[in-house]
């Protein structure tokens, strides 16, 4: 089958390692079925696969990518929940992992996930809106709805628009009724926030006209600063990424003080994804897509993403 793999790891130059061809045909072992992909979803996480980062080198060549949606060996329309672990919450089992990490990804013709990994696909999403789901809208899901801690009519500040999650928050958060703040560094994504939903946007760094119940952190140290001194007293910061660098300084006296929270996010539970679907069904919400590609041209895709040049998703179609 068609598949695009990693067969190298450099952290330098990550597409150096990316390989797109034919791969041996997967084997579902008893409880693990077999998904015909219809499209799947890049994130960012591939391209630091391809870096090395959460993937060793005795694992290549290796299929990459979390996300697909597509069609069961009886005929079922579903989308593919990208963590593999047990438990009533999967993301807590400290030898979880995402597919393409331990086992091939959805970046081919077919993959094998465990049959509980699979969630039915609203009739009303088609297959590319569905593929963006498992990873980048699940995290945002996960971090607005479960840990953020704050009701609708909140306000809640999304460092970074422009990546998968941030999108993702905004699009959540307006459609929830949520008061969405936002910053970038450019102009061109704080315009594309503002038509995605959210409230106002400010460049990064900016003082903003009053404090935040919650800021939605996914870039790190570049921003932890102005996330901690955004927030009101009692406020919370939710992290599920660090992409500038994960040692900024920590400010404990403005913890302290202010009795501020960091609350710690990765990906969500199946449970979670199925309610996500559910949500879009039901709202009429649908993620961002900034282009969709055949799985055959996915190397242009990972090139925008790793040069910084979208703003949603990057979708391959099978």
């Amino acid at each position: 089958m068609f598949a695009v793999t990693a067969t190298q790891l450099d952290p330098d130059n990550p597409l150096a390692g990316l390989t797109l061809g034919e791969h041996p045909e997967p084997k579902a072992p008893d409880g693990w079925a077999t998904v015909s992909v219809r499209a799947a979803a890049l994130n960012h996480h591939d391209v630091w696969s391809l870096k090395g980062v959460g993937l060793k080198p005795d694992r290549l060549p290796i299929v990459l990518g979390c996300d697909a949606a597509g069609v069961d060996e009886d005929g079922n329309e579903v989308i593919v929940h990208a963590v593999i672990g047990t438990g009533v919450d999967e993301t807590l089992d400290p030898k979880r992992t995402l597919l393409s990490e331990v086992h091939d990804g959805t970046f081919a013709e077919r993959v094998v996930v465990p049959r509980r990994n699979l969630v039915p696909k609203p009739a009303a999403l088609d297959f590319q809106h569905a593929a963006c789901l498992p990873t980048a809208w699940l995290t945002a899901y996960r971090m607005l709805f479960d840990k953020a801690g704050v009701q609708p009519g909140s306000t809640v500040l999304v460092q970074g628009a422009g990546g998968g999650v941030a999108t993702a928050l905004i699009a959540l958060g307006r459609a929830a009724g949520y008061r969405m703040w936002a910053t970038s560094r450019s102009e061109e994504k704080r315009e594309r926030a503002l038509r995605l939903g959210a409230d106002q946007v400010f460049e990064s760094g900016a003082r903003l006209p009053e404090r935040v119940d919650a800021v939605m952190e996914t870039v790190g140290q570049a921003t932890w600063g102005h996330s901690l001194k955004s927030l009101k007293p009692g406020g919370r910061v939710v992290v599920s990424g660090a992409t500038s660098g994960a040692v900024p300084p920590a400010d404990l006296n403005r913890v302290f003080f202010l009795q501020l929270s960091v609350v710690g996010s990765t990906m969500g539970t199946r449970e979670q994804l199925a309610r996500l679907a559910v949500f879009l069904e039901q709202t009429g919400l649908r993620p961002e897509i900034d282009r969709v590609l055949p799985l055959t041209e996915a190397r242009d895709g990972f090139a925008a993403m790793a040069a910084g040049e979208i703003f949603g998703k990057v979708v391959f179609t099978v």
